[in-house]
Order: C-alpha cells, then sequence, then structure tokens
C-alpha cells in the first residue's frame, strides 16, 4: 500500500465512525433516518397494539383454534417477527404486535379473519357459479354448500401460502400493478388443474371472501408452478388490500374484533438504559483488553469493532429487524463474538513473528492463514441462522435476522476493516515487531492423555438434565420452569383509579400479586392513556383469581367490578416449538454435510455436531438444576449456543487440518492434535473471555428479566469453550483411531 493509500484509509476510517455515531444518536432529516431511536422495539420494551378477536357462532374444536392461532402468527410476522398470537378463554384469540401505535390500520390491512375460496366459473354440468350484477360487482348463483359438494371450490385460503401487491413491467413496456400469489404444495396441484380447465374454457375463477367477491380474474394460462399474478387493478393500494384480504382468508375460524387497544412497554425505559449501558462498558472492557494483549492490532481491533458496531444499528434500522430484550443481549453477545475473527488472525501474526518473519510478511500470512478458520466458522453459524429464518416462526425467526446481520458484519469488518487499517498503520510508519507482539512457545499440552477423565465429567453433566427433569416433574409436576410463554396462565384486567407508571408497577402491584401466586412469572402491561393494566400470572383456580381481586380492591381501592380474567394459552404454540426443533436439526445436518465438505471427514463433522449435542444438553441441566424461568429467551438461549459452540469449533478443527498433512502414523496424529489444542488454546480462552464479559457486564447490570437470558447464556459460553477445548479433538481422535481399527 502506497503512503497517500494510507493517509486516505485512515481518514476515510475516521469518517465512517463519525458518519456512523451522527446517524445512530441523531439521523437524517425531520423523522431522523437511520437514528437508533427509530430501531422497531419489542412489546416488551416499547409497547405496540394488542387486538382481540373472537370466533363467529358455536365454539371452535380446539383444534381449529390452534390452527387459527399458528396460521395468523405467520400473518403478523409481516409487521414483526416478535409478534405473538395466543388463545383466550375457550373462543377468543389475541394478538399483539410490538412497535406500533395504530391499531385502526392494523385492523384494516389485517382484515377481518374469515373463509376465503377459489370458485370456478362453471359447475360439472356447465352452470353458471357466479354472474355479472354490475361495475366490478358479481353474486354467487348457489350457496357455498352447494359449490363445496360440487367439487366447484377449486382452492381454499388454506392453499396460498404467500400473497403480496407488486409492479411488473408489461409486453409494452408499462409499468402495471398486480397481486403475486405462490400456492402450497398441495394448493399447487389443484391450481394447475384448475387453470387447465379454465383455460380451455376461457373461464375465469372468482376469488369469494366474506360474503362477496374480492376480485375476478380470467384465467391467461395453465399454470403450474403455483406462481399467478393477478392483473387489473387500478392502484397499487387496491392490489395491497386484495393481497392482505387473501393472506388472511386461510383461517378454519372465522373471527370478528371484539376489542383494540395499544399497550405500554412491559419493562419500561430502565431496561433499555441499563443494557445500553451495559453494551458501553462491556465494549470498553474487550477494547482495552484487546489492545493490552495485541498492542498495535489490538487497537485496530477495537476500531473494527466500534465500525461493527455502528453498522449493526443501522443496519437493524435499515431492514426493520423488531429489537426485544433477548434482542439487546444477542447484539451484545455477537459484538463479543466479532472479537473471535480478530482474535484468530493477530494470534496468527504473533506466531508469524515468532517464527522469524518480518511484520509486513507476518501480516499478510497471517490474515492467509487465518481465512479458512474465519470463512468456515461463520459458514456454519450462517448456515444455521438461514435454516432458522426460513424454518422458524416468531422469535426464532427474528433471532435469526439478527444473526445472520451480525456475522456478516462481524466478517466484513474483520477481513476488510481491520486489515484495511492494518496495512495502512504499516506503511504509515509503526513496523516495529514490538508493536504487533510475538507468540510465546509454550509447550505441548497432553489433552487426550485426559480424555477419560473429560468424557467422564462430560456424561456426568449431560445425565444431570432428565436426572434433575424426572426429580423436578415428581415435585413440581413439570420437568422444567416454564413460564407464561410456553404454557399459558390467567390473563387479569384492571382498572385502577389513577395512571401507573411501570416502576410503580413493579414496585407496589408486582408484590401483591406474587404473594397470592406464589410464583415470580409475572407480565403487567398497561393499556395506552388509560388506567387499565392487563396482569399475566400462571393459571389461577377460581378461589385464587377471587383473593386476588380481594387484594387488588384492599390494597388499590379498584372497584371489584372492573376486574375481569381470562385463562390464556401460551404464546409459543406446539406449531412454533415444533418449527424450532424442525429448524434446528435441519440446520444441524446441513451443518455436518458443510463441514463435511470442507474437511473432507465425516468425523470432524460428527465430532462437531456431537459437541454442539453436549453443549445443548449441558445448558439444559443447568435450567433443570437451577429452575431458571423457561419462555421465550431459552429459545434464544439455546440457538446462540449452537451457534457459538460450532465457532468455536472449527478454529481447532481447522489447526489440526493443517497440521496433519499426510501423517497417518496414530502416535503422530495424537502428537498433532495436542499440538493444534495447544496452538489455539490462547485464542479459545480470550474469545471466551471477552464473550463472557460482555454477558457478565449485562447479567450484573440488566434487568431481571435480561439476567435470567444471561446467567445460561454465560454458563454455555464456558461449557462451549470446554467442549471446544476438551472433548472436540478427543472425540475426532477417537473415531479416526480406535474406530478405523476395529472396522480392519
Amino acid at each position: 500500500m502506497k503512503k497517500n493509500r494510507a493517509i486516505l484509509v485512515m481518514v476515510l476510517t475516521v469518517v465512517l465512525i463519525g458518519l456512523l455515531s451522527f446517524t445512530s444518536i441523531v439521523g437524517f432529516g425531520p423523522d431522523r433516518l437511520g437514528s437508533a431511536r427509530n430501531i422497531i422495539l419489542g412489546l416488551d420494551l416499547a409497547g405496540g397494539v394488542s387486538i382481540t378477536y373472537q370466533a363467529v357462532g358455536d365454539t371452535p374444536s380446539s383444534e381449529d383454534m390452534a390452527d387459527t392461532i399458528y396460521k395468523l402468527q405467520r400473518r403478523v410476522e409481516q409487521y414483526s417477527t416478535e409478534a405473538t398470537v395466543y388463545q383466550e378463554g375457550d373462543n377468543r384469540i389475541n394478538i399483539e404486535i410490538p412497535g406500533v401505535s395504530d391499531a385502526n390500520k392494523i385492523l384494516e390491512e389485517l382484515g377481518t379473519p374469515g373463509s376465503l375460496y377459489f370458485i370456478a366459473q362453471t359447475d360439472s354440468e356447465g352452470n353458471q357459479n357466479y354472474s355479472y350484477i354490475g361495475p366490478d360487482e358479481w353474486a354467487l348463483n348457489k350457496s357455498i354448500e352447494e359449490l363445496q359438494k360440487d367439487g366447484s371450490i377449486v382452492l381454499t385460503g388454506t392453499d396460498v401460502e404467500t400473497a403480496k401487491a407488486g409492479q411488473v413491467t408489461n409486453n409494452m413496456n408499462n409499468t402495471e400493478v398486480v397481486v403475486e400469489l405462490k400456492m402450497t404444495e398441495e394448493g399447487t396441484k389443484k391450481f394447475a388443474e384448475a387453470t387447465k380447465k379454465a383455460y380451455a374454457a376461457g373461464e375465469s375463477i372468482g376469488i369469494y371472501y366474506d360474503g362477496k367477491f374480492i376480485s375476478v380474474p380470467n384465467v391467461n394460462a395453465e399454470i403450474t408452478d403455483g406462481n399467478a399474478q393477478i392483473t387489473g387493478m387500478k392502484d397499487f393500494q387496491e392490489a395491497e388490500a386484495i393481497a392482505s384480504t387473501i393472506r388472511i382468508g386461510g383461517l378454519q375460524v372465522e373471527l370478528e374484533e371484539i376489542r383494540s387497544n395499544v399497550v405500554g412497554a412491559q419493562l419500561g425505559e430502565e431496561a433499555i438504559s441499563t443494557s445500553l449501558k451495559a453494551g458501553a462498558i462491556g465494549l470498553a472492557i474487550v477494547i482495552i483488553f484487546m489492545i493490552a494483549v495485541y498492542l498495535l492490532p489490538g487497537l485496530v481491533a477495537g476500531i473494527a469493532l466500534i465500525i461493527y458496531t455502528g453498522l449493526m444499528l443501522v443496519m437493524l434500522n435499515a431492514f426493520d429487524i423488531t429489537l426485544t430484550l433477548p434482542g439487546i443481549a444477542g447484539i451484545i453477545l455477537s459484538i463479543g463474538m466479532a472479537v473471535d475473527a480478530n482474535v484468530i488472525i493477530y494470534a496468527r501474526i504473533k506466531e508469524e513473528i515468532a517464527a522469524g518473519s518480518n511484520v509486513k510478511t507476518a501480516i499478510r500470512t497471517g490474515y492467509q492463514k487465518a481465512f479458512s478458520a474465519i470463512i468456515d466458522g461463520n459458514i456454519t453459524t450462517l448456515i444455521a441462522a438461514v435454516v432458522l429464518g426460513l424454518k422458524g416462526s416468531g422469535s426464532v425467526k427474528g433471532f435469526a435476522s439478527t444473526l445472520a446481520l451480525g456475522i456478516v458484519l462481524s466478517m466484513f469488518t474483520a477481513l476488510v476493516i481491520s486489515r484495511l487499517l492494518m496495512t495502512a498503520l504499516y506503511t504509515l510508519g509503526l513496523r516495529d515487531a514490538k508493536y504487533y507482539g510475538k507468540a510465546k512457545e509454550h509447550k505441548t499440552i497432553n489433552f487426550l492423555s485426559k480424555k477419560n477423565i473429560f468424557f467422564a465429567v462430560s456424561l456426568l453433566l449431560i445425565v444431570c438434565a432428565p436426572v434433575f427433569m424426572a426429580i423436578n416433574a415428581g415435585t413440581t409436576g413439570e420437568v422444567l420452569n416454564y413460564s407464561l410463554e410456553f404454557k399459558g396462565g390467567t390473563s387479569t384486567n384492571v382498572v385502577f383509579n389513577e395512571e401507573l407508571t411501570i416502576a410503580e408497577l413493579d414496585a407496589e402491584v408486582k408484590p401483591v400479586v406474587q404473594k397470592i401466586t406464589k410464583d415470580a412469572n409475572i407480565q403487567l402491561t398497561k393499556v395506552a392513556d388509560s388506567n387499565e393494566v392487563n396482569i399475566k400470572t400462571r393459571e389461577l383456580n377460581l378461589d385464587e383469581r377471587e383473593v386476588l381481586n380481594k387484594a387488588l380492591v384492599e390494597n388499590f381501592g379498584v372497584d371489584d367490578a372492573k376486574i375481569s380474567a381470562e385463562n390464556i394459552s401460551s404464546t409459543v404454540s406446539s406449531e412454533m416449538r415444533s418449527d424450532a426443533i424442525i429448524a434446528v436439526v435441519i440446520a444441524t445436518l446441513c451443518m455436518l454435510v458443510y463441514i463435511w465438505f470442507r474437511f473432507k471427514d465425516v468425523r470432524f463433522a460428527a465430532s462437531a455436531v456431537l459437541a454442539l449435542i453436549h453443549d445443548v444438553l449441558v445448558v439444559l441441566a443447568f435450567y433443570a438444576v437451577a429452575k431458571i424461568s423457561v419462555g421465550n429467551t431459552f429459545i434464544a438461549c439455546m440457538l446462540t449456543i449452537v451457534g457459538y459452540s460450532i465457532n468455536a469449533t472449527i478454529v481447532i478443527f481447522d489447526r489440526i487440518r493443517e497440521n496433519l498433512g499426510e501423517s497417518r502414523n496414530k502416535e503422530r496424529i495424537a502428537e498433532i492434535v495436542n499440538l493444534s489444542i495447544t496452538q489455539t488454546l490462547t485464542r479459545s480462552i480470550y474469545t471466551s473471555f471477552t464473550t463472557f464479559i460482555m454477558v457478565a457486564v449485562l447479567f450484573v447490570m440488566g434487568v431481571s428479566a435480561i439476567r435470567e437470558f444471561a446467567l445460561p447464556l454465560m454458563v454455555g459460553i464456558v461449557c462451549g469453550a470446554y467442549s471446544s477445548v476438551c472433548i472436540t479433538g478427543a472425540l475426532w481422535y477417537v473415531m479416526k483411531t480406535k474406530v478405523k481399527k476395529k472396522v480392519k
């Protein structure tokens, strides 16, 4: 790099930091575009809209309600991945959407959930199923029951996977507004048959919803791939209205809206301010540590981390990712993990200097040798994030978005930003090896000689999970301490005589409720611009409800007539849980295949996956032993550990692959495994330490809800470091030598 270019890099770095800081803190224009304050916050941090629907007619079956809740959950994810849908009583469904404040707009866009039908123009005998009665108006000639019996209803709303408004360029090069439809696998087959018949006869297929036709498009071709476009709308608003109606029309139960409210944050501003302070303190500690250990490269890492944090805030804004309390913790954690790539690089540079290379060569070689470990580790985790995003739902999808964004940005800042800065500083005269440090030569530690002890310790830790889960089941009836999100409970609406703040609710109301429920798992939500408060607790029986009502009347002078209660279902439905499990299984298999492909040895992949399962089971055991509340943060915690475990393991495997060469000698293989673990030990300790520090500061300073997330996460970080150093290499060695010998 030439000196002029080096100066330009330094100037652009200062400008970039200034621009990111200004954007994050202030923003641009009257709307403060790009400002961190414009990031969409979850219901727990900023409140949102709460809508209650009631089933029309007879009380639906539990299966129909569960199906409707799941499909509504997928519908409302267009507003936020953190939106929740749950059952209230026997025939009501609550929807809570964070980050929005216009209930009427949501109701208008969401529509009134009901049944949607795609109806053939003619029946099996050629009779017209519907008739044109006026401008853009059509009427049915038969009842829905008659159409169903005849087979004229070719699709229902459940056969449509997605519907969205869009714009296309037609044959005349004019822009045209359309509604784009994508069918499910079963819907694709049905639609192919229906369009084949309609196209041959020159007929239309009417789309009928809530007692009227919303569109009657002509069929211009046989559609076999399940992708269709509806044309002829006068503007984008009409197209969006039709698309919204189709999206909401695939429900088993017809619903009517009975109330809607704008609700306040559940945790208040204290949760945000303490988390942000914790993040700033943790980041400062990490930067100081990096400078102390790696000198000039550590300073570069600190600058790269500041840029990473700024980019993360801007990107969260740009991609409209909803940020919840676990999301804040996830970002702070990702800052700690972003250090990992820098540690790998700088450790390599120090090794090259110790081996006798000059600084320029050491920098170039360090980045080259670290590249494969960084790419493999991050791509493996990115695969998990992509699969979780595609297959997961609710908080799983939100977590995946934040994780994927963090991975991409960390690779960019480590491989591009830090390298440019390092090269620029060298070009500007900082060339003495003393600025970069020199790796100390460490005696190879014989980790494999203790492998049986490590395996025994791990087995003991894993066995704790089923043992304590069985003990919990025997004493409390539940294997884990499930929160409201997992098991539901009772929702009590109270109208107080005066408006109480979140702090007052926590200090005065919560202790009264906890004394009666004997359970700290309580969620308080205010209704905006009113004295109404929603209290969610474990399920209360009739006697407990009466005691709670009496306590509220005696302690706060509440009118007993203004207290109502209903049982509510879990916000994490069984379908969402199965989605999460399926997503994790698929992600694990994809990671296994990728590691197998990259390392040309299935034993590397198998060892990494076994270590991943080991870490998850150990943390599960901690949840069972410590009786930590299992809610949405549990899912985020487990998914974080999956990504962290794989990333830590890949670095050691990359060094084993590098040192292994063509050696087939058993004794030589053992020596290589011990050497590789020893060479990467400093990296493993430093990365785990920096990540642990970020989470530990969050645990010390955070509110109670964030501490419940941070504590098991710290256990997971320690466990991930232990398994990557003590378990994975030993597992691979056993598979490489003992298993191979038995096969022979």
